[in-house]
């Protein structure tokens, strides 16, 4: 099949053609006010009604997200991929309308590639694709239903994107895993295992041992799809279900990415809601509250320029700023020493995250982001073992020429 290409994007936020952008509108929660309509525009970019896939071609520069719209006008069985150019290793997020996140993959395409498979319903959809490891990456987004040609080539032992190998429902041949209780086996021994609940409840599942690198993928017992993840601690895999599951059966397929033959310790059991809210604000994940129940440093009115001295560590330190005029905000944390690796979120006082930066002057980060009034939040964490490292952070606000 002949793919749809797009004109080459710049995931910065600038365009070689911009025939098919949406700036004006707010979509997918404001994710996708500077997306790409993947076919081009919106009545091309129907994945149901559509005769063949649609791609785009995008370069991402700085930790920026490049971001893909599409539409369906009927619930609809939808492939989504993003594929890597020399050695790129992309990431996917895909939202919904209303700004929630559908789905996330890294690795499920195979080499790097990332891949979904999912039904969803009538709507609007944002495909947000960065690079893993922050570094500037030319790759593809595909978006098509499942019986148009695909981009990936799934894993290379069968495993989910190649055909659904990893899907289970009802029928599947699994081994049983009692709640509460940690159970262990190879992928290759053990792809598939159940568990059931008696009572709704928010459950969150791990699989361990880094090695192996273990990815889990949570299907229900009719084989609907639920959630997947790879890498949450290191290369361990973890789910947080916030959302209470209903009581019944569920499956979990388990893959491997490193070595299948070693084992991998699986558990299930109920989630503490408040500690996993408050772990994601630990990891900048999700904004806190501005009542006091999380520690933010309110800096007050950023008027110009502040700086901020700080030993940083693998838990996020929150500030918090008020902007009282529109512009551009520049943030940047350098590491005093030299031997840190810091990075930067940045999010409205709604929540939604606004930029991120890993590194940008080598492992220091830099943000920008063009704000509006309001109240904002930046955090700054720190990757690797979090033993701490001085950090020197300074934010700065620029206003439009009169």
């Amino acid at each position: 099949m002949t793919p749809f290409f797009r004109p080459l994007v710049l995931g910065a936020g600038l365009a070689v053609g911009t025939t098919g952008a949406a700036y004006a509108q707010d979509f997918c929660g404001g994710i996708g006010s500077n997306g790409q309509w993947i076919g081009g525009d919106e009545t091309a970019s129907d994945i149901s009604t559509a005769a063949d896939f649609q791609e785009q071609m995008a370069l991402v520069l700085g930790g920026n997200n490049y971001v893909s719209l599409f539409t369906l006008s009927a619930p609809t069985d939808v492939r989504i991929e993003a594929q890597g150019r020399g050695g790129g290793d992309p990431v996917i997020d895909v939202y919904d309308a209303a700004g929630a996140m559908v789905v996330s993959d890294d690795d499920s395409g195979g080499d790097g590639a990332s891949r979904a498979e999912l039904i969803l319903d009538a709507g609007t959809y944002c495909v947000a694709m960065r690079s893993f490891d922050a570094a500037p990456m030319t790759g593809f987004v595909r978006v098509g239903r499942y019986e148009h040609e695909a981009l990936t080539t799934g894993f290379s032992d069968g495993g989910y994107g190649d055909g659904g190998s990893t899907y289970c429902d009802s029928s599947t041949l699994a081994n049983q895993l009692p709640f509460g209780t940690p159970m262990t086996g190879t992928a290759n021994d053990a792809p598939y295992w159940r568990f059931t609940l008696d009572t709704a409840m928010p459950v969150v599942i791990t699989a361990e041992n880094s090695d192996a690198d273990p990815y889990i993928t949570l299907y229900s017992n009719d084989g609907g799809y639920i959630d997947e993840n790879d890498d949450w601690d290191g290369l361990n895999a973890r789910l947080e279900l916030m959302n209470p599951l209903e009581a019944g059966n569920y499956c979990i397929a388990l893959t491997a990415l490193s070595d299948s033959t070693l084992p991998i310790t699986l558990t299930v059991e109920e989630l503490d809601v408040e500690a996993a809210m408050r772990g994601s604000y630990d990891r900048a994940e999700a904004a806190p509250p501005l009542d006091g129940s999380y520690p933010v440093t309110a800096l007050g009115e950023l008027k110009t320029r502040q700086r901020v001295d700080l030993q940083n560590s693998a838990t996020a330190t929150w500030y918090s700023f008020d902007v009282y005029d529109g512009g551009l905000v520049l943030a940047e944390a350098i590491s005093v020493n030299g031997e840190g690796d810091p990075y930067l979120v940045l999010f409205d006082d709604l929540g939604r995250q606004i930029a991120y930066n890993d590194d940008t002057n080598g492992l220091d980060p830099l943000v920008t982001a063009r704000i509006t009034t309001g109240t904002y939040l930046l955090a700054v964490g720190e990757y690797g073992d979090g033993a701490g490292s001085p950090v020197r952070m300074v934010i700065e606000r620029y206003v439009p020429a009169r």
